[in-house]
């Protein structure tokens, strides 16, 4: 039976339309084998001539070079920056290469990998805020239907002299309730949509736009990713990472955006509450979702969180 929900913390209006989809809970496919990687892959060991010059690494070895474990080079094809770049469309586009393994998601890395993957990540976006940007977009495209045009694991740090104006509205939004609207949502998902409870929880949002989203957030309030202490970026990392490990699990190689919400440095330190967001893409938003703004989610909350909690049992 379709049901309307309203997410407060995204402001989002959400269908949940089970039968829109043929039992869509019950389709299980696992991962698919490893694919050995193209020999002109630009983000493999021995191709760091491919890229722009590196920025920043972690591992052994000269710059631009093997030897490294993580490895930032700016975006070939940058959304912001660049000397022609006109008003509002300045900054800087960042990839952050995950691993030197090809066929490494991040649900495939170990603990301490995970963990060195989100310091890079916060580190990056303290340095960039530091050089005086507005703002810093974090965030992982998983498969081509989520954005992700080089198969190699990555991510995107997108740096804007710009608080981008959905950002702007989600600080307004959450000051305006009077309330920590992300343990609100925690709260309001108990027991049957939680996924990892703990100093840093997992859970199935009660309107969650698309099949198997889930969220991850510290219980302790923080506004700022960049202001995160390493002992809780490792356990953002072990969380996070137990996610998607599960999302593979559950639902096969799904594509998914895995998007850090933060609030920008103006904000006031009780004005948000940052957390991750990871959403599928295994559907395409159509005609009624672009005239309506109403999303339509065709698998239920609580069979997500179910089968999610299932395929713990996998890992």
């Amino acid at each position: 039976m379709p049901e309307l929900r309203r997410d407060e913390l995204s402001g989002r209006w959400v269908l949940l339309a089970p039968g829109r989809a043929a039992r869509p809970h019950t389709v299980r496919s696992a991962a698919p084998d490893a694919r050995s990687a193209p020999e002109d892959c630009p983000f493999c060991p021995g191709n760091e001539h491919l890229t722009p010059p590196e920025v920043y690494r972690t591992g052994g070895g000269a710059p631009d070079t093997p030897g490294w474990r993580v490895r930032v080079v700016p975006n070939l094809y940058p959304i912001v920056g660049g000397g022609d770049a006109g008003p509002g469309a300045t900054g800087a586009h960042e990839v952050v290469v995950l691993s030197p393994a090809h066929d490494k998601s991040f649900a495939q890395l170990d603990a301490a990998q995970a963990t060195e993957v989100l310091t890079v990540l916060r580190d990056r976006v303290r340095d960039h805020l530091g050089a005086g940007h507005a703002f810093v977009q974090v965030a992982i495209n998983h498969g081509r239907a989520a954005g992700a045009s080089i198969e190699h694991p990555h991510a995107q740090l997108v740096a804007l002299d710009l608080v981008p104006p959905a950002v702007a509205q989600a600080v307004e939004r959450f000051e305006d309730s009077g309330r920590d609207l992300v343990i609100a949502d925690l709260d309001a998902a108990g027991d049957g949509l939680r996924l990892v409870d703990g100093p840093v929880a997992a859970w199935c949002p009660r309107a969650g736009s698309t099949p198997y989203e889930v969220r991850v957030a510290a219980r302790v309030a923080g506004s700022r990713f960049d202001e995160t202490g390493d002992a809780d970026v490792q356990l953002f990392a072990g969380t996070t990472r137990s996610v998607l490990a599960r999302l593979a699990a559950a639902a096969g190689d799904a594509p998914y955006n895995l998007v850090v919400h933060t609030a920008p440095p103006e904000a006031s330190p009780r004005s948000f509450h940052w957390y991750v967001e990871v959403q599928t893409r295994s559907t395409v938003p159509a005609g009624f979702e672009q005239g309506t703004g109403i999303l339509v989610n065709t698998v239920p909350p609580e069979v997500a969180a179910r089968d999610l909690r299932e395929a713990a049992h996998h890992g």
